[in-house]
């Protein structure tokens, strides 16, 4: 895939750099294009998919604004939402729940043969088919006017910084920007810049070298399962995750910015979290958004009472899991999540804390959120082992660490060996919580940011990772 290498660098640069010598529309078809092409060099068979969908979401969303119909508006919008749920099903779920029934059919004696297909999962279809439901919800509820141009929805859809990994970008934050004129800002390019190389730390400095001691322990390289081997599994694997998709997340915003489009923050500090719904409005927040607004809420949200809500809550993070791969481990994972959030909400009512705002780094100095901060951290660490292991029974083979206590001198350097990659992350998410910045010296002088930009090239160039991995979230 293009964005697996320097490659994208390069076809970004191009890109760029033609760019700006048009105007907006001869700018939105010339990203269009080079979208297009760069979905397609994996498979161009798949470029057929996103056109449909693309097509079908943009002349049902002007159908449902020009009706006052209510059912012809309902079966307009049933239309649009059940191809795009059909693609996503069909393509990345088919084996999974074939297999699925074959094993419980096996299990009750009824053994059938099932139908087999080798489905090849599409690039991005989670993420781009995420933001094609907000786009005809917004548009059938009337929170949104739909696009006049099909030019211009197809960008919104396919821009290619996050077409293949997010950030899932909202109908109303994003079509606007693809729609008006876009003018070159030194200041903001620079800005751009920035972000891309503070990817490129997270990803290839921290992530990659953390990916280092999460494979050994996750594929028996460290021993027998122990605590030391299940706390370093947990512990490099949280940090990979996080460096690799923030780090993909700041990519992405950067592109974008080196192009004038601004998009939205994907993750706040999620470590530093004091509850599981403060780490929800902290981690992945344009999928934690969409889940709230277009799955939670219709649910009926915290608004049918007290068990009703748990319920919601539940359903929320079971498919959320579920969205994140076809795989059991990933529906525990999100049923763990759910279970959490929802004995966050049990405890925060009794005992009378409010979680209805975000804690802010006033906090950084108080034991008592510190340790809240700890709890939740390994809280969430428990519940990635789940999403890390190949199936629920090297998670469970991992988990039977937790009561055996086996030490050897390599756990050491092991430790210190992930300390030196991720203490540096953690410092620049205790900056960024104390400043309220969206990245690292935001509001500071040019010196300072080219001095930033100097220390994330000497690392880019001194501590990458020795093994490249592709990042995490492509697979989804």
């Amino acid at each position: 895939m293009l964005f697996d290498t320097p490659v994208y660098f390069v076809f970004l640069i191009a890109v760029v750099s033609t760019y700006w010598l048009f105007a907006r529309r001869q700018q939105n078809i010339l990203l269009l294009f080079a979208s297009y092409f760069f979905y397609g060099w994996w498979d161009w068979r798949f470029l057929t998919l996103i056109l449909c969908s693309t097509v079908i979401d943009f002349f049902c969303a002007r159908a449902v604004a020009a009706s006052d119909d209510p059912r012809m508006r309902k079966a307009l919008l049933a239309i649009s939402v059940s191809v795009n749920l059909t693609f996503l099903g069909f393509f990345k779920y088919f084996n999974f729940f074939a297999d699925s029934l074959s094993a419980v059919l096996d299990s009750a004696g009824l053994g059938m043969a099932m139908p087999v297909l080798r489905v090849v999962l599409p690039p991005g279809i989670s993420f781009y088919t995420f933001q094609e439901l907000a786009y005809i919800v917004d548009v059938y509820n009337r929170k949104l006017e739909p696009a006049d141009s099909l030019i211009d929805y197809a960008l919104f859809i396919t821009l290619f910084p996050h077409l293949i990994a997010g950030p899932i970008q909202r109908p109303s934050h994003l079509l606007p920007q693809v729609q008006r004129e876009r003018r070159f800002d030194h200041a903001k390019v620079f800005d751009g810049i920035l972000l891309i190389l503070s990817g490129l730390f997270r990803k290839t400095v921290v992530a990659d070298n953390c990916a280092l001691i999460a494979n050994a322990a996750f594929h028996g390289q460290l021993g027998t399962p122990s605590l030391p081997v299940l706390a370093l599994g947990a512990y490099a694997f949280a940090w990979q995750i996080y460096g690799d998709f923030s780090g993909y997340s700041d990519i992405a915003r950067g592109s974008a910015q080196l192009m004038g489009f601004h998009f939205m923050v994907n993750f706040r500090q999620p470590y530093l979290a004091q509850s599981m719904q403060d780490f929800w409005r902290r981690w992945h927040i344009s999928l934690s958004t969409w889940l709230r607004d277009y799955l939670y809420i219709p649910l009926g949200g915290n608004r049918c009472g007290e068990g009703r809500t748990y319920a919601n809550l539940m359903a929320t993070m079971l498919l959320g899991g579920l969205w994140h791969g076809a795989n059991w481990t990933f529906v525990l994972w999100g049923g763990l999540h759910g279970a959490l959030l929802s004995a966050n909400r049990f405890l925060s009512e009794r005992f009378g804390r409010r979680e209805d705002e975000t804690d802010q780094g006033a906090d950084l100095v108080s034991w008592v959120a510190w340790g809240r901060r700890i709890v939740v951290f390994h809280l969430v660490c428990l519940a990635w082992i789940f999403f890390r292991a190949v199936s629920l029974g090297d998670a469970w083979h991992l988990l039977r660490g937790l009561t055996v206590w086996t030490w050897r001198p390599e756990y050491a350097i092991a430790f210190q060996f992930l300390a030196t990659f991720v203490l540096p992350l953690f410092l620049v998410d205790l900056w960024l919580e104390h400043s309220q910045e969206e990245y690292v010296f935001e509001k500071r002088r040019l010196p300072l940011r080219f001095a930033l930009a100097s220390a994330f090239l000497v690392s880019l160039t001194l501590f990458a990772g020795s093994e490249p991995n592709a990042f995490i979230y492509f697979q989804f």
